[in-house]
């Protein structure tokens, strides 16, 4: 008995030592953002701000050129908003067809949308920036959202993995009742990969929340940046970075990171093992 209390005991120091390892990174960041920004590196061993200061917030939040952090932050909602709709939509009629549905070729667009996931976004974007540069897409959203309902690969092998464990008896019960194909889709999958649907929504607001890359391609006007650019323009190569404002804001967009996960864990958990039906 003794000996067990010990393992737990250590096994729990042992974790939590990891996980302040883990969370250093987080911690040094908040703290810097109450430094001041000339002291940020001299004292970047040191997790006590000394002098204490607040000034990073208030300049952080009055943004650049006119524009406060607050429009920075409503353009990312906005580019969330309608990536969450487009995955959500698009994905899940996709993999319904890939589990569900009989024709001609299947596994072999199955095989083609799986190939698609390997390919890194590096080779297609340049294509892609003609293509929508043609279309006159460009310093919009057009070129960020519209794709999104298109269906994105990694989210429909996961649905297609969580319906597959869906026992087709259901459907048949469905169909003697008289229910086609979209309200089979509608009435009895879409309710039951609800939690692989909420690791799709999760994953797609992680990685649209800090994209760079695609609104740095797509976006020229300062109104209509993202968080992750305007965090961007608080360096300089020119004149001298304001690091405080940087890690300040920072801190704010890292809030409903942290809120989302804390409050939809379980959903990711349960999404990503394709457990299905619970008896």
């Amino acid at each position: 008995m003794a000996n067990s209390k010990v393992k737990y005991f250590l096994y729990h120091i042992l974790v939590g030592g990891f996980a302040i390892l883990l969370l250093y990174p987080v911690i040094w960041l908040l703290v810097s953002s109450f430094k001041e920004s000339k002291d940020i590196f001299v004292t970047a061993g040191s997790l006590i701000p000394n002098p204490f200061t607040l000034v990073n917030y208030p300049q952080g939040w009055e943004g650049f050129g006119g524009y406060g952090f607050g429009t920075f932050i409503k353009n990312t909602i906005v580019f969330v908003f309608w990536m969450l709709v487009g995955h959500l939509i698009s994905c899940s009629l996709i993999a319904y067809g890939f589990a569900r549905l009989t024709f001609v070729g299947r596994g072999f667009w199955f095989a083609i949308m799986l190939v698609t996931l390997m390919l890194p976004y590096e080779v297609v974007m340049i294509p892609q920036y003609i293509i929508f540069s043609e279309l006159g897409w460009l310093n919009s959203l057009k070129p960020l959202v519209v794709p999104a309902f298109f269906g994105h690969p990694f989210f429909i092998f996961l649905l297609v993995q969580f319906i597959r464990t869906i026992p087709r008896e259901l459907d048949e019960a469905a169909t003697i009742d008289g229910a086609n194909t979209f309200q089979i889709f509608y009435k009895v999958i879409l309710p039951l990969i609800v939690p692989a649907l909420a690791t799709t929504a999760i994953f797609t607001f992680y990685w649209t929340w800090d994209n760079l890359l695609g609104p740095v391609l797509y976006l020229n006007s300062p109104e209509k940046y993202t968080v992750s650019m305007a965090l961007n323009m608080f360096l300089s190569n020119e004149t001298v970075s304001n690091w405080g404002a940087m890690f300040a804001m920072s801190m704010v967009t890292l809030v409903p990171v942290f809120v989302i996960f804390f409050i939809f864990q379980r959903y990711v958990v349960e999404g990503i093992s394709t457990t299905g039906l619970k008896g």
